[in-house]
């Protein structure tokens, strides 16, 4: 059995582990990395260009981060946490791009529309004072608003191609959103790395144990999936970006920090249409509202894809229930995870979560005319002979104790850290890849410059995401300042056509 020794050892390789990995080379070219993937592919979970939606989430079209409250208000809350987040994300890219880390912006993300579009009177409403709303600030100020058929038309043609004109509908639109292929993303940064020093990737390696040492450090037990031979890897520090099945490793571990979660695993499924003369009358990724007593994950989307240079067209998604943590998992994923620490907030969640149980494997048994029939509501002239299922990459909701509750479900993702900042891990799902940079910030924030003194850090990532340390909500000349830069240097916007 060999072994090798290394500073931080990432488990996956997916768009979390490789904007890590990336992070650290650039503020220390010298730190020994190791990232291992259970699968012989990089980004082939959930980060890949078809297992996703692709959106990058900014809170421009998506109508769940801004709920009502009870006084009848839009609760903005969510949206400017994730449009910051988002703004960071592209600040990084940004940074890689101009200095020839990444390729050509075209090749993982493009300039596609984020448009929100509702019908019926008291979503019509909804959506107006939802505009009012956020269009008053300046991270949102580009946000346009419209019920006439004719701007609709131009914005969105086969959502209004022979709609009823008696429809009452409206729809707001940003013109710089974005279509995102985290999977070519991941797949570059680590193709970059890989021509650094003291950087390994290991690919069709499982992870069967990690012991803690009494220096403090992890050794990490793998096994190559190809010839059956384990080798040890001794590491300062242990990220867990395995999506889905971070779970049972974050188990495994040990450690206090992670001791009381569950996850509860959903499957998800989209119509995909890539007929040319249907693909090229649309451009943007155009979201409406969840149907009563569906999960946030499954708010309804008709979006246009990039995947290597060709569009498509996806809609869902139509989510399901499912025992696996990961697409290439195992059914017995869910079960295996079970311990004495999670047991009562499983069973919680579980007994107070059983319509949407229902809901989801009421959605696992829909007909394909049902799935092109949901699809009408975005394209009446959708035909189902135009359009296929293609499944999406699992979903591991977190489970968590609550004093209260005993159990809570959560829809967003949570970073678990030991005590000493020797590992961290990263559960849950949406907005996911999209937030990754300053998800990642964090981690080094927690197990970096807090605990082994790398204080000069923070100017390092001050000089890379300029907004570092300030907040863009606050700071409009800041935030104008930053877009002009991403959405020039992405390929995103005309610099000139920005009014932020």
């Amino acid at each position: 059995m060999t072994t090798k020794s290394v500073d931080v050892l990432l488990v996956g390789a997916g768009a979390m582990s490789t904007t890590l990995g990336m992070l650290l080379k650039q503020l220390d070219p010298s730190i020994k990395i190791c990232m291992v993937e259970r699968l012989d592919y990089v980004a082939h979970e959930s980060s890949d260009g078809w297992n996703n939606a692709g959106t990058g989430h900014a809170a421009y079209c998506e109508l769940n981060y801004t709920p009502k409250k009870a006084d009848g208000s839009i609760d903005t809350t969510k949206a400017f946490k994730i449009n910051s987040e988002f703004e960071t994300s592209l600040q990084f890219w940004s940074h890689l791009v101009e200095q020839s880390v990444l390729p050509s912006p075209k090749q993982f993300i493009n300039p596609t529309p984020h448009i929100s579009f509702v019908w019926g009177e008291e979503n019509v409403e909804f959506l107006r004072q939802r505009h009012a709303t956020l269009s008053a600030t300046a991270a949102f100020c580009d946000m346009e608003f419209s019920e006439d058929p004719e701007v609709l038309r131009e914005w969105m043609p086969l959502v209004m191609q022979n709609r009823d004109p008696a429809d009452k509908v409206a729809a707001t639109r940003v013109r710089y959103g974005t279509d995102v292929n985290f999977g070519e993303l991941a797949r570059s940064m680590a193709k970059h790395l890989g021509t650094q020093a003291d950087f390994d990737l290991l690919l069709s390696r499982i992870v069967h144990d990690l012991d803690k040492q009494t220096d403090g450090s992890w050794n990490v037990t793998v096994k190559n999936t190809e010839t059956g031979a384990k080798e040890v890897i001794n590491s300062q520090f242990v990220f867990l970006g395995a999506g889905g099945g971070a779970l049972p490793l974050l188990q495994k571990s040990g450690i206090k920090e992670g001791k009381g979660y569950g996850g509860f695993p959903v499957s998800g499924q989209w119509l995909v249409c890539k007929k040319p003369e249907i693909v090229e009358k649309h451009l943007a990724k155009v979201y409406g509202k969840a149907p009563i007593g569906a999960p946030p994950m499954s708010v309804p989307h008709l979006d246009t894809r990039i995947i290597d240079g060709q569009r498509a067209l996806l809609f869902g998604p139509f989510a399901g229930f499912t025992t696996k943590f990961l697409k290439q998992g195992s059914l017995l994923d869910l079960p295996k995870s079970i311990r004495t620490g999670n047991i009562k907030p499983m069973l919680s969640v579980a007994m107070k979560n059983m319509d949407l149980t229902r809901y989801l494997i009421s959605e696992v048994m829909q007909s394909h005319g049902a799935r092109v029939e949901a699809l009408r509501n975005f394209f009446p002239d959708a035909r189902d002979e135009d359009w296929t299922l293609a499944h999406a990459g699992q979903r591991v909701q977190i489970i968590k104790k609550d004093e209260k509750l005993g159990g809570k479900l959560e829809f967003g993702t949570e970073v678990i850290t030991a005590e000493d900042g020797s590992m961290a891990a990263l559960l849950g799902a949406s907005p996911g890849a999209s937030t990754a940079v300053p998800t990642m910030i964090s981690i080094v924030e927690r197990c970096y410059i807090q605990h082994r003194g790398k204080s000069d850090w923070k100017a390092r990532i001050k000089s890379m995401i300029p907004s570092y340390g300030e907040s863009l909500n606050d700071n409009p000349e800041l935030l104008r300042s930053v877009r002009e830069r991403t959405l020039g240097t992405l390929e995103l916007l005309d610099r000139e056509t920005v009014t932020a």
